[in-house]
């Protein structure tokens, strides 16, 4: 009888939980499991136990797709070890509550209302109509995808590694896609492909593909008119689109004579490198040079593009590119005396500027405490210091090699910000702060005061 009981109770427990507490307590069970299972002996390639602080920062990089590693993952994971990543990796890129609703199709169940809140906020859906019909239609969309690059990237990973080189390219598809930037050639092994045309524009198309949101995806793969697009794709894309051009045409300048990345390549190469760097450095975190060579000046551009992240309801994190669209057509109207903030001949509500403005400091506010906590307890130069952070909170993965050799209170905390990054700001305070439902009748006098 009292076996009986405990689902019954665990079940009455989730109602009382709102949809962004659920969220919070799926991926938060899904990386202790994970973490279970990656201190396992059977999860190495020598037969040792990861310690726990290990075991659960790395299960934190995967669900929360940002690839920041303290062991190698080709070298120290055996076969099982990294095919617990990549379902973490996979899982976690789709979100948890979406798997769960997979799951519960398979079986032939119908999706509560309920259920269905919950895949809307994980999806970062405006309305909840529809969202089962988008679950269904995206994880084929996404497999398709990730099929397709596994195929490709099987052409170039084949000759050099036979068998296990397919083995290679789906899982290298996977993780691009999802936007993790873990990678399994083990060491640097990775940069003899870095001036490989076919390797380099299948795992950035991948990304990109990944970064600009399911959402969008969809829209292209139902639409092919501009015209017919929502007004959210077409400020994704077009954000998407100009962020790339602006980062690679930087980066190539910035770094255009550095020996220690791509000084010593020609100029087409140079071309692919920093065009591969830019798509990397807002969403995924794969590395095809030594980033701890960069110039500060490309370090410091690559933070801000780390900040700017990917596009809301895809894999990437960062304050999205849709809210520094908003932010940026906001201080733009303000300088032009407009009274109405406008993108594409629509007018943007009030309330989206505002919830922009508190995403854009509230994030900021997290990479200025994140800093100030590493700078604290770790003996890095503070410029990769605030590299790591920002990666960390940006679900990106890029690391100027300092991860491995953070203390547990630095790898602690980058797994609270990892945590916090892949949720979603607002998302996760939303679950802890303690919401009064009822709404104040009163209306306070307003009153100007002086600002700039």
């Amino acid at each position: 009888m009292q076996q009986a009981e405990i689902p019954k109770s665990i079940n009455n427990w989730l109602l009382m939980l709102s949809p962004y507490q659920v969220l919070v307590v799926s991926f938060l069970g899904l990386i202790l499991v994970g973490a279970f299972l990656l201190m396992l002996p059977i999860a190495s390639n020598d037969g040792s136990s990861l310690s726990f602080i290990d075991a659960l920062f790395t299960a934190t990089s995967a669900v929360c797709v940002t690839g920041l590693i303290v062991v190698d993952t080709g070298q120290y994971f055996s076969i099982f070890g990294q095919l617990v990543i990549i379902m973490l990796i996979q899982i976690g890129g789709f979100g948890v509550m979406t798997m769960t609703t997979v799951f519960a199709l398979i079986l032939g169940k119908r999706i509560q209302l309920r259920s269905r809140l919950i895949a809307q906020e994980s999806l970062n859906r405006l309305t909840v109509g529809g969202v089962v019909k988008l679950i269904k239609l995206l994880v084929k969309t996404t497999l398709c995808i990730e099929f397709v690059g596994g195929v490709l990237l099987s052409f170039r990973l084949y000759p050099d590694y036979g068998l296990h080189g397919i083995y290679m390219a789906f899982w290298h598809s996977i993780s691009a896609f999802c936007n993790a930037g873990f990678d399994i050639f083990g060491g640097t092994n990775i940069f003899k492909y870095n001036t490989d045309p076919l390797f380099c524009l299948v795992i950035a198309f991948l990304i990109i593909l990944g970064g600009i949101g399911y959402g969008v995806t969809v829209e292209l793969y139902q639409k092919h008119n501009w015209k017919m697009f929502s007004l959210h794709a077409k400020v994704a894309l077009l954000t998407t689109l100009i962020l790339l051009v602006i980062g690679t045409i930087v980066l190539f300048f910035l770094e255009y004579n550095n020996e220690n990345t791509i000084g010593n390549w020609d100029w087409w190469h140079k071309l692919i490198g920093t065009f591969f760097l830019s798509t990397t450095s807002r969403t995924a975190g794969y590395t095809l040079m030594d980033t701890g060579a960069l110039h500060e000046a490309s370090l410091f551009f690559i933070i801000i593009l780390m900040f700017l992240g990917a596009s809301p309801g895809s894999t990437g994190g960062g304050i999205k590119t849709t809210t520094f669209a908003i932010i940026f057509a906001t201080v733009t109207s303000i300088i032009r005396g407009n009274e109405e903030v406008t993108l594409f001949k629509r007018r943007i509500e009030h309330d989206l500027i505002v919830k922009s403005l508190a995403i854009f400091y509230i994030a900021a506010a997290l990479v200025v405490l994140g800093t100030m906590f590493l700078c604290l307890t770790e003996d890095f130069p503070f410029i990769k210091i605030l590299f790591e952070v920002t990666s960390a909170l940006a679900t990106v993965g890029l690391s100027t090699g300092i991860t491995s050799s953070l203390t547990v209170y630095g790898k602690s905390i980058l797994v609270l910000i990892m945590f916090i990054g892949r949720l979603g700001v607002l998302t996760f305070l939303m679950a802890i702060a303690m919401r009064n439902r009822k709404k104040a009748k009163i209306g306070y006098p307003s009153e100007r005061i002086g600002v700039g």
